[in-house]
């Protein structure tokens, strides 16, 4: 009998649907909140869409700042810019609008502002001893699950990595996903972010950390990426296929939230650290390759995967049922014309293919992969898919 204990985590309030941003007030005067320093990047701010924020924020007399700085990979100097706005204006909560990078800076800033320090000092488990500031998280990718996850990943430029931050102290109080707010993203983004979601899924489903809690999740996640991914990049104002994509990316969220990652997470944060390459493209660049790594090790849950992807797994072997799994999952990245070869990335040697590994092998999502590979297999995944 399985003794191990398990916890769950989860954000306090989450408003889901479409037009839910509306209700956003609702929440944030009670809380008697003064001012905001509000965390995004230049293309949400330049393209007028914070702007379904800041007048809902105005026109209830919340005072706010804009921080608009947020790189793709959110960087430590943007997280100490963004603590010293904080602080010079008197902001005493936050609010991230925008997909994962303006969602973990945020998280990174509320942490520090509480705690003090330099966030490198906060990598790895639980090391913050007080609560963040008071985050709220506005999502307008359907991907990443940041908004409501304890997970905050921050670039060490000097480094050249990718740091993990899991504490449930990040984890926001509010998240907001509301699919009209994704209704103008772009085609490539909306695979990548749409990709990261089914990565999350699938690792959280083979993790060592899994649960009936989290399984549940991660295969519906699944299943709805498969079907609405799609529509919803073939056509941008496809309300529904965003919307369920929105259920998909939270359900998927959950799942990792509480069951962690593995390798494709852990190897594509050294391609994010290295090459500043975007954290979806790198998943599915390392996606099926760590899959097929792991295979041998977890072929039941592949072939559950396959089911679930509505393929006829009858009389084949766990082992060809997951392969099968393994083979729609790179027929779906390939149809939505994302990269799939590592030496197409700009500024990839192969010569750092050590340092990737090495560096791979000390991420925290390694932890609880399936399977455990030494320097050499992890050299190994990421050959295979030069």
């Amino acid at each position: 009998m399985n003794k191990k204990t398990y916890e769950y985590f989860m954000t306090p309030i989450s408003i889901l649907g479409v037009n839910c941003l509306e209700q956003i007030v609702t929440y944030i005067k009670p809380m008697a909140f003064r001012k905001a320093l509000i965390v995004s990047d230049k293309f949400l701010v330049e393209s007028n869409l914070i702007q379904k924020l800041t007048s809902l924020l105005s026109n209830s007399g919340i005072f706010f700042i804009i921080y608009d700085n947020v790189s793709p990979n959110p960087t430590v100097d943007q997280v100490d810019y963004g603590l010293k706005l904080f602080q010079d204006n008197g902001c005493d909560f936050l609010i991230s609008f925008g997909g994962g990078s303006p969602h973990d800076c945020a998280k990174a800033i509320a942490l520090l502002a509480t705690n003090g320090g330099d966030i490198r000092n906060y990598v790895g488990l639980n090391k913050s001893k007080r609560a963040s500031a008071p985050l709220i998280a506005v999502n307008t990718t359907a991907g990443t699950g940041s908004e409501l996850t304890r997970f905050c990943v921050i670039t060490d430029t000097e480094r050249h990595m990718k740091m993990t931050i899991t504490d449930w102290h990040v984890t926001p109080i509010i998240a907001v996903n509301d699919a009209e707010l994704m209704i103008d993203m772009p085609p490539s983004l909306t695979a990548a972010t749409g990709i990261d979601a089914l990565t999350h899924a699938v690792e959280a489903y083979v993790s060592t950390n899994a649960t009936p809690v989290t399984d549940c999740k991660s295969l519906k996640a699944i299943e709805l990426i498969v079907k609405y991914l799609k529509p919803a990049v073939k056509n941008g104002k496809d309300i529904e296929a965003r919307e369920m994509m929105v259920y998909a990316e939270y359900l998927a969220g959950i799942a990792f939230n509480n069951a962690s990652l593995g390798y494709v997470h852990a190897l594509a944060h050294q391609l994010g650290g290295f090459y500043n390459l975007p954290h979806g493209l790198a998943n599915a660049l390392m996606l099926p390759a760590v899959a097929e790594f792991n295979l041998s090790s977890v072929p039941d849950k592949y072939a559950d995967i396959a089911k679930v992807l509505g393929k006829d797994i009858t009389g084949l072997s766990l082992e060809c049922a997951g392969k099968m799994a393994i083979d729609t999952i790179r027929e779906l990245i390939s149809d939505l014309g994302i990269l799939q070869n590592l030496s197409k990335v700009r500024g990839f040697k192969p010569e750092d293919i050590p340092t990737l590994a090495e560096n791979a092998l000390k991420d925290v999502c390694a932890l609880t992969n399936p399977r455990q590979g030494t320097q050499q297999e992890i050299e190994s995944i990421f050959i295979k898919v030069l």
